[in-house]
């Protein structure tokens, strides 16, 4: 079986050592490159199977500007690093299409685990629900492909979004609880982490809702969950 390869953009050379040495581990295979220009370059002529992105670069383009290129041309599942816990940082991540994000500083452990968590989601095989498509109201879901099209016009989700959407859609008109969700989303170890849930259902809705503050195809129930509406 191939190793999954890993590129890790960042500046930091103590850190890129040590996540590198640890990935090299933990048997993935590992590539580096110091700015946003060159993991672009990189990204566009090599296969890769996850990006661990820093938002703080040197040069022209941020950690933020090289995820938004990216999802341009590739759906390669990104780790976003920063040093900053502000929500509107992690949010800002999940609109240009980030998978995860992790706050500096960070064990070891931690990376490891959220690397295992987004290449084992990203990988994944899924059955089919009541055949190869789903379709409610102007929102159609091509399993398959796994693409997701809203009035004929096809949404970019991330790896992650479209697993949240996928398992929502599986239980059309049921409510899945948080913890029901994150737990086939990312993994038992995250059934509490419920900010990361409410900050993809928000991005996702960007994506799909004609009015992301008045959806009607994901809808919450206020502490148990959320549903995908059944819409005419």
């Amino acid at each position: 079986m191939r190793r999954k390869r890993i590129l890790i953009v960042d500046d930091e050379p103590r850190l890129v050592r040590l996540v590198k040495v640890n990935l090299l581990a933990s048997g993935y295979e590992v590539g580096i490159a110091a700015d946003g220009k060159r993991a672009i370059e990189i990204l566009e002529s090599s296969s890769y199977d996850l990006l661990i992105l820093d938002i703080i670069l040197p040069g022209s383009f941020s950690g933020f500007d090289v995820c938004k290129i990216i999802r341009e041309f590739s759906d390669i599942p990104i780790i976003m690093l920063t040093g900053r816990a502000r929500e509107q940082d992690r949010i800002r991540g999940f609109d240009v299409g980030a998978d995860d994000y992790l706050t500096k500083p960070f064990s070891v452990e931690e990376l490891l685990r959220r690397v295992k968590a987004v290449l084992r989601r990203t990988c994944r095989s899924e059955d089919f629900p009541n055949g190869p498509t789903y379709t409610s109201g102007d929102l159609m879901i091509n399993f398959v492909q796994k693409r997701v099209f809203v009035k004929g016009n096809e949404a970019k989700l991330t790896a992650t979004e479209y697993q949240i959407l996928y398992h929502l859609a599986c239980h059309s008109g049921k409510v899945l609880t948080h913890e029901d969700l994150l737990t086939r989303v990312w993994g038992a170890e995250y059934r509490n982490e419920l900010h990361y849930l409410r900050n993809y259902i928000s991005s996702i809705r960007k994506k799909i809702e004609d009015d992301p503050g008045n959806p009607k195809h994901i809808l919450g129930k206020h502490g148990i969950g959320y549903h995908l509406a059944i819409v005419e």
